[in-house]
């Protein structure tokens, strides 16, 4: 049989463009000589619609798109993704099932059995869970559809609880009885640097295990926050990977089941690369499918915007990226250079606006509210806050998004200022530590300087007070990180770090800051995800607890 897998780029609720996108690869297939074309999870509707499946109209149109698609299936099969209604008197109202299409009809549905309801998702809460087992016989061979998480059933962790089961039933236990010749196994698996590798051993297992080859068929693009980067991939029942398709790009591919040719494996990237490439295709689809085309931020001259004015540039293009360099007079000559020298290498439009009038403003007219009061923290908030109503003063006049350029270390430690340097429309880092910042900077330059090797090299700082150091709130970054990994995605105790090496003063702190700064999170801008645990819905902690 010959078999095509369409990796593609979906957008939520647009029905009538991933219809058309669907249809086009399959009449694509079918000229091209395919049998089948497999499409990802949730195709017709995209992933994940969240309360939006509550909808009466949206399951309608939903219905109707999947009725529009299978009309125009002649002469060739396909597999589709949308939600189902659940006709029976019990349960949840809707299954997220696979549809196999041909003849211009729907020919069978097949429901997802294990619906997830860690990290990011939520699925048990719009669907009901399969019971029913089945597989389809089609040019004489039998194929097992799955969606998703019912071909593997342990949950993707690296902590304590990682080698437990997270269901009780296995569906591939129940389709194996069945004798399938091959698994077909629709996705919507979101990108994560510290899982992407877990993925492939899950699915190279359950070849080896049940002795079948598996179909794994995933989407590609950004839904907000959710980064999918495809990776499709054809494994033999040996466990072999046969052909695997790009990443974080659309990709098809047709290939004969019985004589699939030569091998096809994508190189393998280092983790910062993989990161890279899924933060420029989070901002471009952002931006994209939100219809929005310019972006701002603020350039200090750090790493951190630095990083994020680079992404920008490379998602969006020069033409489409303005920056603002906003001084004060605790801003060193050597930083406002290197913003300068950045957004010359980038090519880039910046303007120059002293922020301290404005800071001095404010300063005298809260002076008789603060008599008596020595200089704290306040007066730093003052000059991120002004910085926040210069740049969304940009953004507001020319229609810029603004970026947030806050990295995953800061934003857990809560070392940011509501209402000013935590300001945007989208957090490019919010889910990078420091010290993977740093690493995303070097792999920049690899080709050439393109961020300044001062800004890469010099000690971070605020620059809100006199010779102000990060280090003077927080320990070394490369420390500050691995505890902070510990506790987050590892969910590791205080006394379990502890046990690493660090210091339990250290220890007990960098946790009290994390849990005292949930209120600042909650009202940050969405985050790019790239690990298994980021800020926002993946990870919900309550604003007020005593822990």
């Amino acid at each position: 049989m010959k078999v095509a897998l369409a990796q593609l780029n979906y957008i939520i609720g647009d029905f009538e463009g991933n219809a058309e996108k669907i249809i086009q690869n399959i009449n694509r297939g079918k000229n091209e000589g395919a049998d089948l074309v497999i499409f990802s999870e949730l195709s017709v509707t995209g992933y994940y619609p969240h309360d939006l499946l509550e909808k009466k109209e949206f399951i309608q149109k939903a219905e109707d798109t999947v009725r529009k698609i299978a009309a125009s299936c002649h002469g060739i099969a396909a597999i589709i993704g949308a939600p189902r209604i659940n006709k029976r008197e019990r349960g949840k109202k809707l299954y997220n099932s696979a549809f196999f299409i041909s003849d211009g009809k729907v020919q069978s549905t097949h429901n997802k059995t294990l619906l997830p309801t860690y990290d990011v998702f939520d699925e048990y809460r719009h669907f009901e869970p399969n019971q029913n087992f089945n597989v389809v016989d089609f040019k004489g061979e039998k194929i097992a559809i799955t969606i998703c998480e019912d071909l593997w059933d342990e949950q993707p962790t690296a902590n304590e609880f990682g080698k437990d089961k997270l269901y009780q039933t296995s569906p591939m236990e129940k389709l194996s009885l069945l004798n399938p010749d091959f698994v077909v196994n629709i996705s919507a698996s979101p990108f994560s640097y510290n899982q992407e590798s877990w993925r492939k051993d899950i699915l190279i297992t359950k070849a080896q295990k049940y002795n079948v080859p598996v179909l794994y068929v995933n989407q590609v693009g950004a839904q907000t926050e959710l980064v999918f980067d495809g990776g499709s991939v054809w494994i033999d029942k040996k466990g072999e990977i046969i052909k695997e398709l790009k990443y974080f790009n659309e990709d098809f591919l047709i290939f004969d089941t019985q004589n699939p040719g030569e091998k096809l494996v994508q190189k393998e990237a280092d983790y910062i690369e993989k990161i890279h490439d899924a933060l420029v295709v989070g901002i471009r689809d952002y931006f994209k499918k939100m219809g929005f085309k310019s972006a701002t931020l603020g350039l200090s001259g750090g790493i951190d915007s630095a990083v994020t004015a680079v992404l920008a540039v490379r998602a969006l293009g020069a033409e489409n990226v303005r920056v603002l360099l906003m001084p004060s007079k605790y801003s060193s000559d050597h930083s406002l250079n290197d913003a300068r020298e950045l957004a010359d290498n980038l090519g880039i439009q910046y303007d120059v606006v002293n922020i301290q009038t404005a800071v001095d403003s404010f300063e005298k007219e809260l002076a008789p509210l603060f008599k008596g009061k020595a200089p704290d923290i306040t007066e730093e908030n003052i000059q991120a806050r002004a910085r926040g109503i210069y740049v969304m003063a940009l953004s507001n006049k020319f229609g810029h998004i603004l970026l947030n350029t806050t990295n995953k270390s800061e934003s857990a430690v809560g070392y940011g200022t509501l209402y000013g340097d935590m300001n945007g429309g989208l957090a490019v880092l919010g889910d990078v530590y420091k010290m993977d910042v740093y690493r995303l900077s070097r792999f920049m330059n690899k080709d050439g300087e393109v961020i300044p090797e001062n800004t890469i090299v010099k000690p971070p700082s605020a620059e809100l007070r006199p010779d102000q150091k990060d280090t003077d709130s927080l320990p070394e970054y490369e420390d500050l990180d691995k505890i902070l990994f510990n506790f987050i995605e590892l969910n590791k105790s205080p006394k379990e770090i502890v046990a690493l090496g660090y210091e339990e003063e250290v220890v007990r702190k960098v946790i009290r800051m994390v849990n005292m700064n949930e209120y600042k999170r909650f009202q940050a801008a969405p985050i790019l995800r790239v690990s298994s645990k980021a800020f926002g819905f993946g990870r919900k902690i309550p604003l007020v607890a005593c822990y």
